[in-house]
């Protein structure tokens, strides 16, 4: 088939319409699994300080005579401890050009940037709440960092030969853990910091872990058995709730947590605190353009962090 001589289609045609539809779609995820489940409270310095203790261990030979004086027992300070705030920020400037011309997807290019870096803030914070950075105070040329959970969690890891924990007596997030050679993790390693977070006092209940771990764990067999549920053609393959000797304990798949770690939380004992919570205000005005700055300063609270642990050092593919 051919097309008759001198028809005139859309390849000659000048001045058709574009078809641009009006929807921006974004597939970035915007989920912060562990600021969302940590709590959240206002701090007042840009160095938080709050203290821990832990009761004596307990003894089996108890036993006073009757009648006796009594024996005073010593008793031990508290330990104070601290993390600094950290200011973390994205800015916005647009044209007023950029702002004037008619546009898809949205009436305004610097409400739509404003909302996008909100969300890229927001991203920015939970993936440096995961990551292993070692508090800094900072000065007039450099930053001021907070200790992030891989620089607070030692009591309870479980790491590589070559790894070591964060020191400090007590652990107080200005060491960041020594990352060790990279090993599969198993179910032994995982049940082995449970219990030790477990003997130690706290009550875990989250398992947090990247994508690559969480299937890893979705392998785990322990003592269940796999259903196929033929009726609805479902194949159950994942586990979501790993039941342990010391309770239930959700997996929660975290895409910026580092895939080389698996988290066992006792939430109860995390917190963020805010000096600056999330804000958003105009720059000074140097031309043609629209400025804006959004910030946030904060920290991480480690109200003890016996009560958690980690199985740190592990493969990602």
């Amino acid at each position: 088939m051919a097309q008759p001589t001198n028809t005139f289609d859309t390849y000659d045609a000048v001045g058709i319409r574009e078809d641009l539809q009006d929807v921006i779609y974004s597939i970035s995820p915007t989920e912060t699994p562990f600021m969302s489940s940590a709590a959240r409270e206002q701090v007042k310095n840009t160095f938080h300080e709050w203290q821990t203790d832990a009761l004596a261990a307990a003894v089996t030979n108890n036993a006073v005579i009757e009648g006796d004086d009594a024996t005073l027992d010593a008793a031990s300070a508290t330990s104070r401890i601290g993390n600094y705030t950290q200011i973390m920020d994205k800015t916005v400037v647009i044209t007023g050009t950029q702002e004037s011309v008619d546009k898809a997807g949205r009436a305004s290019e610097l409400a739509y940037q404003i909302a996008k870096k909100s969300k890229e803030l927001k991203r920015d914070i939970e993936s440096t709440l995961l990551t292993n950075q070692a508090r800094a105070a900072g000065n007039s040329t450099t930053a001021r960092t907070f200790g992030s959970i891989g620089a607070w969690i030692a009591t309870n890891d479980n790491f590589a030969g070559d790894g070591s924990s964060p020191t400090g007596s007590p652990v107080n997030g200005s060491d960041a853990r020594n990352d060790g050679t990279q090993r599969a993790l198993t179910e032994d390693m995982l049940k082995d910091v449970i219990k030790n977070v477990w003997n130690a006092g706290g009550n875990p209940s989250v398992v947090m872990v990247g994508p690559f771990n969480k299937q890893k764990i979705s392998g785990f067999t322990g003592g269940s058995t796999r259903f196929d549920a033929s009726e609805d053609k479902t194949l159950y393959t994942s586990i979501d709730v790993y039941s342990s000797d010391f309770g239930d304990l959700e997996v929660v798949p975290n895409r910026f947590s580092r895939d080389r770690d698996a988290l066992v939380l006792d939430m109860d004992y995390w917190s963020v605190g805010f000096l600056r919570d999330f804000t958003m205000h105009e720059l000074a005005k140097t031309g043609d353009a629209e400025k804006r700055q959004l910030l946030v300063e904060l920290t991480l609270i480690s109200r003890n962090e016996a009560a958690s642990g980690g199985v740190f050092d592990l493969t990602t593919a």
